[in-house]
């Protein structure tokens, strides 16, 4: 057994973030109960801002970031894991407040992992990651709030990302009419080709709502912009339709009136994925192994290295980066 890692190390020095690859030995890992051989991380824009040292995501350096990972147990004073089961990470604060997956190991609290669920493997895993992780949480709090594949169209923002790839393949699996909203002309084809059945241009739905209220078209929707992208697709939401809100690429203010909500009974879904109850996330992950369509999955991923990271940090930021982005740490 490795008594040494290989790391993405940050350090701060003046307000200024630099990186570096390190070896580091094994002591410098953080307290936990479990070991976890990193066999994959990924990419996702809260790991663009803190590659970037922005957002005061991270109090203490040096900082391994990475807020997702997947890999075998290599030790464990837990009775949930033992050496060689394969586990996976999302949120509780690892990557930020807690060294995460840019390494060839970790170190973490049994109660952070869930077991990796028979039908995916580690790299699939963090295909889905935090992104698909959260946009599994989207769909399942819009079924719950009664949208189904008859209720009628399902708006997906952000469509090219890593949270809306995933939604747009997965509600279209389950039968629903997707409609994707999108920036770059270059996406097209390959929206349609995770099963988007409409293209709806970001300008067209990226600015302050003209109206409190205007026609209804969605009868739900996953939103990862928020900003005015939020508050004009809630102008065009049916009655009794929902909302999922998980993200604010576009911003973290949203300028609305009370009218959707009064007038059409509009629902509006708050999505944290970091916190999340372990048995949602068990039921989560259940359900990504089951749903999720994992040749189109496929079509989504770019594997990189450590090395790469710093650049698609900032890529990730401007909105340049298409699908997910599997990161291979050894």
């Amino acid at each position: 057994m490795a008594k040494t890692f290989r790391a993405l190390v940050l350090e701060e020095n003046q307000g200024k973030v630099s990186s570096s690859i390190r070896e580091l030995d094994d002591s410098a890992l953080p307290q936990g109960d479990v070991t976890v051989a990193v066999e994959y991380s990924t990419l996702n824009y809260k790991d663009g801002l803190v590659l970037n040292g922005l957002g005061k995501l991270v109090r203490t350096y040096p900082h391994v970031p990475g807020i997702d990972f997947a890999g075998t147990v290599e030790a464990s004073d837990s009775q949930e894991f033992k050496p060689g089961d394969k586990v996976i990470l999302t949120g509780w604060r690892v990557g930020e407040m807690h060294w995460g997956g840019y390494a060839t190991k970790a170190r973490v609290k049994a109660d952070w992992l869930v077991p990796l669920p028979a039908g995916l493997d580690t790299r699939q895993a963090m295909a889905v990651g935090t992104a698909g992780f959260t946009s599994m949480l989207a769909i399942m709090a819009l079924e719950a709030h009664g949208v189904s594949p008859a209720s009628g169209e399902v708006m997906v923002t952000g469509a090219a990302g890593g949270v809306g790839s995933v939604a747009v393949a997965i509600l279209a699996k389950l039968g629903y009419s997707v409609a994707a909203s999108t920036g770059r002309a270059e996406t097209h084809d390959y929206l349609k080709a995770l099963g988007a059945k409409a293209i709806i241009d970001r300008k067209d739905i990226g600015d302050a709502p003209a109206r409190p209220l205007a026609a209804e078209r969605f009868a739900g929707a996953v939103d990862s912009v928020g900003g005015n992208t939020l508050a004009n697709l809630l102008t065009q939401v049916k009655y009794g339709g929902s909302v999922s809100a998980c993200g604010l690429a576009g911003g973290a203010e949203l300028k609305t009136t009370v009218l959707p909500f009064l007038l059409r009974g509009v629902n509006l879904l708050g999505i944290d994925s970091v916190m999340c109850p372990k048995e949602k996330r068990k039921a989560a992950w259940a359900r990504l192994a089951n749903d999720l369509p994992k040749e189109l999955l496929e079509k989504t991923i770019t594997e990189v290295k450590l090395e790469d990271l710093v650049r698609l940090g900032g890529d990730i930021l401007k909105g340049q980066v298409r699908g997910r982005t599997v990161v291979k740490p050894a």
